[in-house]
């Protein structure tokens, strides 16, 4: 039986809320996965502002928490019209990740799912990190449950390390050896810091194009003391925010504009090749915003030499939703009583069930779950009748 799901989500750079639809279906040990569209609507500006205003350090009233819960709830409702499905899964917007000594403790994402099936009519699958904190994991990158599945043949055709990239507000890797084993984890800033010293700048959300990165000259006593952040040198599995890289980190960080987001640019291009190269990665496959960067791209390119370094578009999975058909992915195991983790890279106690359920205007008729074991993934182009 092939299932319509829709996964939405909005991540840490809070540009807005990324929409995708998937087809899925298990053939055998092989989900085939076929993207049927996927789209980026924008938070109203009121509410970009308020959830930026809510995010670490600042300090936060339960009502305003109350009142960002339901309006990002009725934000992803509306943006969950945008297409037909049978079902959703919401990875919502994170506002807090609680990390102590290295372990997660307790992990925040708003966006009220009743509001959703409320719209919709649809069930929703939601909440899918708290589970595996509960299990003694980070509840993320939860991207390894897909990555795993879907670049096992690459390594294993390679013999070496095939490794997924996400670059967004925060990088994280997904390491996927020949023989699937993996191990994932957030390798530091992504566009996080470089965003921030955008808008101190310009005012702009964004280094649009990199046009001050490539303008500037990379400050190597800076760097020196960006790269001594005590995360980088921290084992795996660990995960990261804006909870550490926040609007206040940078302030005893001073250059111009321009050799500041050149040097914050290297940064983040050096922190994820550091760790590519210790796993001896064979081919990178990049997706999110930050490769879309001409800036980052370069700098990644120069860091990874010997590394091929391809986009995850070129393997059938577009990179600017490939977090939002995650989601959809995740969504569709939890209803199929599978697992949705991967314990060797979140750092759980072993597979679990994630999220939970709230129901749309039908009684829950979840499946059976399979019998066999799901193994790997393909990604397949859209039929005609789809």
């Amino acid at each position: 039986m092939v299932e319509r799901v829709l996964g939405l989500l909005s991540g840490t750079s809070v540009d807005g809320i990324d929409v995708a639809v998937a087809a899925l279906r298990l053939d055998g040990p092989t989900v085939e996965l076929t993207p049927l569209g996927h789209r980026e609507i924008p938070y109203p500006a009121n509410l970009r502002a308020d959830v930026l205003a809510a995010l670490p350090p600042a300090p936060v009233t339960a009502e305003q928490l109350t009142k960002l819960d339901t309006r990002v709830g009725q934000a992803f409702a509306e943006a969950a019209t945008a297409f037909d499905a049978d079902l959703v899964c919401s990875l919502g917007q994170t506002l807090y990740h609680w990390v102590e000594n290295g372990h997660a403790l307790g992990t925040l994402q708003i966006g009220e799912p009743s509001w959703i099936a409320e719209c919709t009519g649809l069930p929703v699958v939601s909440n899918l990190r708290t589970r595996d904190v509960a299990a003694g994991g980070h509840g993320a990158p939860l991207a390894s449950t897909l990555d795993r599945l879907w670049l096992r043949d690459l390594a294993d055709s390679s013999g070496r390390p095939a490794v997924a990239l996400n670059i967004g507000g925060i990088a994280n890797i997904t390491v996927v050896r020949p023989g699937g084993e993996a191990i994932a984890y957030d390798t530091g800033p992504g566009n996080a810091l470089l965003d921030l010293a955008a808008f101190r700048a310009t005012g702009r959300r964004s280094d649009l194009d990199g046009e001050l990165a490539l303008r500037g000259q990379i400050r190597e006593d800076l760097l020196a003391r960006l790269l001594a952040e005590q995360y980088y040198a921290a084992p795996p599995p660990k995960s990261t925010g804006k909870e550490l890289f926040h609007s206040r980190y940078l302030d005893d960080y001073t250059a111009p504009p321009e050799d500041l987001l050149a040097t914050l640019t290297e940064l983040t291009a050096r922190t994820i090749a550091a760790e590519c190269a210790r796993h001896g990665a064979g081919t990178v496959v990049a997706s999110g915003g930050g490769i879309e960067n001409p800036a980052l791209r370069r700098a990644l390119e120069r860091n990874l030499a010997g590394t091929r370094l391809v986009t995850s578009d070129e393997l059938g999975l577009p990179a600017s939703a490939k977090e939002a058909y995650l989601a959809a992915l995740l969504g569709w195991l939890t209803w199929h009583g599978l697992p949705g983790n991967v314990p060797g890279a979140t750092g759980a106690r072993g597979p679990r069930l994630l999220g939970s359920v709230t129901p749309g205007r039908l009684p829950l008729a979840p499946p059976p779950p399979p019998s066999t074991i799901v193994t790997h993934l393909r990604v397949a182009t859209p039929r005609p009748e789809e």
